[in-house]
Formats: C-alpha cells, structure tokens, sequence
C-alpha cells in the first residue's frame, strides 16, 4: 500500500503551527496524488486549507492510533516522528504524571521538578532481578540491568546521563547510585554504600551552583566508578572530574550564584566554630553578591552546611581538615573584597592595614606586607635578567581574581582527592559500574569559554551515543539475516574536526596563546580567515568582528570571543602562589604540591597580558640550551585529552543511557 493511500477522509494528521509547534487535524475528503491542497478540520472547530510545499510536496505527519497512545516504549507506536514522540511523552507525563518511558535502549526521564514517591527501598526492591520490559520504565531499571549485565557478561558497564542544562542529570544520576549502593549490599560493614552517596553532598556544595536555568547546575562533570567484588558486592568507587567552571568564582551574572558552599558558609557565619572566619551576610562579598539572588527559593543554606559537614565526617575527612577547607573558602571571599587604589595608570596601592586583606593574612597564616607586595607588582624575566615591575590597578585586580580561582580549583582538587581516598578499596576490585553525569548542552546571553568547552564535551557524547545505537541496530539486522542498506544517520564529525582538528578552533587558540602580541581579537582574525565560508558549521554573527557561531548538533551557538585567551592561559603569578607556600598554616602548602613549576615568572607584553611562561635561558643539564622550564599545558589541551580519556572508557564499556528533558524554562512542576 502506498503511504499516500493513507491519506483518507477521516485520517488525523500533525500540522505545525507557530505557537503549539504541532496541531492535530481530520482530513476531510480524500487525498489524490497530484492534490496541492488538503482540507483539513482542526480539533478546535476550525476548517483549514492545508498546502503542501510545491517542492517536496511532503504530506503531513499521520496520528497514531488512540490504542496506541500512552505506550510506555516510543518504539511500539505505529508512527515514529517528532509530533508522535511529543504527544506519547505529553500524555503520559501530564495526564498520568509518568516521568519515564523508553524508547528503545534509551530511557526518556522529564524533570517534574517536585519530589516525588517513587524511589524508597520499596520500589528499588520490586526493581531488583527483573527484567527491563516487565517492570514500568524506571531509573531503577536501566540500573538492574548493568548490574545483570555486568554479572552475565564479566564487562564493565556505563550509564550515560545527557540532556541539557536543568533537565534533572545530577538526580538521575544520584537515583542510580542509590540503587547500587542498596541491592549490591557490601562485603564489609565500613558502610562503603553510605560513603558513597555520602561524596554527592559534599561535590553538589562545592560543584554545583544556581543558573538562570537550574538552581542546582553541576558546573563540572564527573564520572564515578562503582566497583564491585568478585560477587558483585560493592567495594568502593572512584570519581574523576571534569573543567571546573572557575570564572564562576569571581563573576556571576544577574539572577546566578557562586557555588552553594559559599553561601552555606555565610548562613553559618554565627556558629561558635565559625567566629574566626570572620564572615557575615552573601551581601557584604563581592564573590557573592554580583548576581543579586543570594537565596534558592526552598533552600535553607545553613541545613545544607550541615548536610555537607555530616557528609566530610562520614567519609573521614577530620574536624581539623574540614575547619583547613572553610578557613580557605572564607579566606577567598575576604580576597575578593581586597580593593586597589591608582597611583598613576600604570601602578596602583593597596589602603594601609586594609581589613579584608589583614583577614584574608591571618586566616591564610602569610605575611601582610609581602602579599601586599605582591598584589601590586610583578617580577618579569629577560633573557638575561629579572626585575620588578609595578602593575595597574586593572591588572591588580584580574591578577587577584586569577588567584582567587587558582586557589578554589586547588582546593576542589584536594577535596576531589581526599573523597576518592575514602571511597578506595582494599580489595581487588572484579569490575565496575560507571555514572556519567556531566554538564548539557547550554546557551546564554552571553556564551565563553566554558559554554564552548562544555558544549564540545556534548558532541563528543552525542557521538558516541550514534556510533553505538546506530551500530547496535545494525548487528541486530545482520544476526537476523535481514537485507538492509547502511543508514545514514546524522554524523556530527565536521563539527568535532572544526573543534578539535588540526588548525581547529582549540588548536588557533593555543597558537595565539603562544604569541607575545596575541590577543583575542587577533584569534578571531585567524578563525575567520581559517573557516568562514570554508566549513559550513562556522559563521560569523554580522555586526561583531569579535564573536564566532558554531552550528552543534542541538542548536546554533554565539561565542564572544572575549575572554579565551586568558581562560585558556589561565595564569597566575608565581610570586603570589609562593607567598601561599610559605604559609605556617600547614593545610594551604598541601594545596600547591603538585602545582606544575610554569606558573608565570612574567614577561611583559604590550596588551600588560600574561603569555603561557617566558623563563630566563639557564640551560638545564644534559641538554644544552632548553629552557628550564616546561611549557604549561594550556586549558583547552587538558580538556581534550580527558575527554578523549573518557571516551576511551565509555568505549570500553557497555552504555547504558538516560536522555533527561526539561520541560519548561521556569521550573514549574508537571508543565511542559
């Protein structure tokens, strides 16, 4: 039958329609090849003369079935398209308030933004050793199954939790966690489940911060690794990390927050134990207060402090080193608040005995006079001298800032360190289960680095999300025998070439980074010159000479290319970080340990901006004529090489995947 004798008086159809995207119709008379127009009757009364488009002559999506409506799988619906998926998802999540339903391998979860009854011991109990399309679709159930998986094929599992910004990740991501953590109950009594739930806490006050778009937004990602013993018990788990968003400690947009910890901190500030902090309301911090929405409507801010407490406890971080870890928080906010006053344009003064600056001494444990030094002068190298230098007051402050986030990333790294350091095992681990939850795919007003960065990270994953459904189907035709030509399916490589290939997007900026004049507008040069008008995912916005847009699997995306060069850079100066060195405060040396040596012994440059490491020419041993110093991997280059890590281990694993989706921008329950 041809699909045009379909087209029948009486048959329901989709139309788009500007305002509800899609509208259901009745043809009225029968469809004739050849036909230009269709009359149509719209649900709401109307009568309609429908015309197709003189070129494609396409006809209008058909409705399913009602039987069919409602299914709790997208792939037993007669008609699989767009309004068909849209309308199944509506019923069930508005009319029967279902948040789950498969579609195939994948399972679709929206956020109701409401907590809802359908996660206690009960209902991962009633989930535990069946199978995926007997039960209700469920988190739970996508877990069963990589716990089945994992057992009866001896191979590490994954569970890929996508979606953009605000679509409910981190919850889904914690519900799975949660099922492990209660069905593999573990070998010893350490607790190992506890503590392993108990890392999500203390990485959501540390990690997570409000955005226009989610008030709880990871503003980093992570993968934890769940492992488990020969008999499937779990034994540990370990967690890496991904970009930190650190400009977020210094700036915040309107209606945003820094990270929740911050704010913990300051509704905790009368604590006994807290005094000596010296801290008080969000507003009176200049790293608190930018966005101008100090509260989460529904949080309380100081229980949360206590959730987090009770956390660092349960995984053995000590009193001493937890009250190491606050000292230093407040010690960031007291440095933000650190004001420099012009001597001339090119040199600038700190106020004598400038209170947040003796706080910041005191609780830091390092001397005033040589960090007030520092603040304002730097020391620049020549090929055959150093000397110092006095810097501007703007200087000053972007070089405070620097050092303000530089500090944070540190202190994130420790604690990262330390969680996984609890949650290691003694026993050798048979295999593991990983969760993936990592920032979607997002788009601001204003769009840097990071959404460039994490936006990137997006493609990468939709990637392999192709290649594996894409591939997986396909073996299913062949193990039938079922003739089939290769589909063509949407391949998102040109926009990853563009990216990261040679003379790509990432590579421009590292060059630039590399150039003693380089500037972000002379990068935006070199992009337009390198793909404008030569690969089609790459435009230019018209009224900008310092913007670029890329076309990404989900959507077209505006950067500012304000900004790049100094994230990617990310320098600060190393006369400062010594300071932080010689504290007598044991905890903040442990910080820099590991700090790799090219931090900025600086040379000047004509933009007063810092390039990646200029080093006087003592040729080291051995080799003669090399500079002492490495150069210092920049942002982008790190980024790239995790991820690539990250697909490797995906790659290596069996996926399993969550797509969450958000159904409205205002975070209102049960509303699509």
């Amino acid at each position: 039958m041809a699909a045009s004798e379909l087209y029948t008086k009486f048959a329901r159809v989709w139309i788009p329609d500007p305002e509800e995207v899609w509208k259901s119709a009745e043809l009225l008379k029968d469809y004739k090849p050849g036909d230009k127009v269709l009359l149509l009757h719209l649900e709401e009364g109307k009568d309609l003369e429908y015309h197709l488009d003189p070129k494609t002559k396409e006809l209008p999506h058909l409705r399913n079935p009602d039987i069919l409506v409602g299914e709790n799988d997208l792939t037993a619906l007669s008609y699989l398209h767009e309004p068909a998926v849209l309308h199944n998802l509506r019923v069930r999540f508005i009319d029967s308030k279902l948040i789950y339903t498969y579609c195939g391998i994948v399972l679709v979860a929206i956020n109701p933004y409401e907590q809802l009854p359908i996660y206690g011991e009960d209902i991962i109990n009633a989930y535990s050793g069946q199978n995926m399309g007997d039960m209700d679709p469920h988190i739970f159930a996508v877990a069963e199954e990589a716990y089945k998986q994992m057992a009866r094929d001896e191979r590490n599992q994954s569970i890929i939790v996508s979606g953009e910004s605000g679509a409910g990740k981190t919850v889904s991501a914690k519900y799975a966690m949660r099922y492990f953590a209660t069905v593999s109950g573990s070998a010893s009594e350490a607790n190992v489940e506890e503590k392993v739930l108990a890392s999500n806490p203390i990485m959501e006050s540390i990690g997570n911060a409000k955005t226009t778009r989610n008030d709880n937004s990871s503003r980093f990602g992570k993968y934890i690794e769940i492992g488990f013993d020969k008999r499937y018990r779990i034994i540990g788990a370990n967690m890496r990390t991904y970009l930190l968003e650190k400009s977020r400690v210094v700036f915040q947009a309107e209606e945003e927050r820094n990270y929740h910890i911050f704010y913990q901190l300051c509704a905790s500030a009368k604590l006994p134990e807290f005094k000596m902090l010296r801290l008080g309301n969000a507003d009176n911090f200049n790293y608190t207060k930018q966005g101008g929405s100090p509260v989460i409507e529904g949080v309380d801010d100081a229980k949360e402090m206590a959730h987090t407490r009770q956390a660092c406890t349960l995984l053995g971080i000590s009193e001493s080193h937890q009250m190491g870890i606050f000292r230093i928080l407040a010690g960031i906010l007291h440095l933000g608040n650190v004001g420099f006053t012009s001597r001339d344009a090119d040199s600038c003064t700190i106020p004598p005995k400038h209170e947040p600056l003796c706080i910041f001494c005191e609780l830091m444990g390092v001397d005033y006079e040589e960090m007030c030094h520092w603040l304002c002068h730097r020391k620049l190298a020549t090929a055959t001298e150093t000397y110092i230098k006095p810097i501007s007051k703007l200087q000053a402050t972007n070089a405070r800032d620097a050092l303000a986030k530089h500090i944070y990333a540190k202190l994130f790294n420790w604690i990262v360190d330390n969680v996984n350091q609890a949650l290691h095992s003694a026993v050798k681990q048979h295999s593991f289960i990983g969760v993936l939850d990592i920032y979607g795919f997002e788009t601001f007003e204003i769009n840097s680095f990071e959404q460039f960065c994490i936006n990137y990270a997006n493609e990468k994953l939709q990637q392999q999300f192709n290649m594996h459904v894409f591939k997986l189907e396909q073996e299913e035709y062949m193990k039938e025998q079922i003739p089939w030509t290769l589909i063509d399916f949407y391949d998102n490589q040109p926009c990853i070439n563009l990216i990261e290939s040679k003379l790509g997007i990432l590579d421009l900026l590292d060059e630039e980074c590399k150039m003693p004049k380089g500037t972000d507008d002379t990068w935006a040069q070199k992009l337009y010159n390198t793909h404008l008008n030569k690969c089609a995912l790459f435009e230019k916005p018209r009224l900008s000479n310092k913007a670029f847009i890329i076309q990404h699997f989900a959507d077209k995306v505006e950067y500012q290319c304000e900004g790049f060069l100094e994230k990617n850079k990310d320098t600060v100066f190393e006369e400062q970080i010594k300071v932080l060195k010689s504290s007598k405060f044991k905890m903040l040396p442990e910080l820099f340990q590991d700090d790799e040596k090219a931090i900025s012994p600086t040379s000047a440059t004509s933009s007063g901006r810092t390039p990646l490491t200029r080093t006087p020419a003592k040729p080291t041993k051995g080799r003669p004529g090399q500079m002492a110093k490495e150069h210092k991997k920049t942002v982008g280059h790190q980024f790239r090489n995790s991820l690539h890590l990250l697909m490797e281990t995906l790659n290596a694993t069996t996926p399993h995947y969550v797509r969450c989706i958000k159904p409205n921008d205002f975070k209102f329950p049960f509303t699509l």
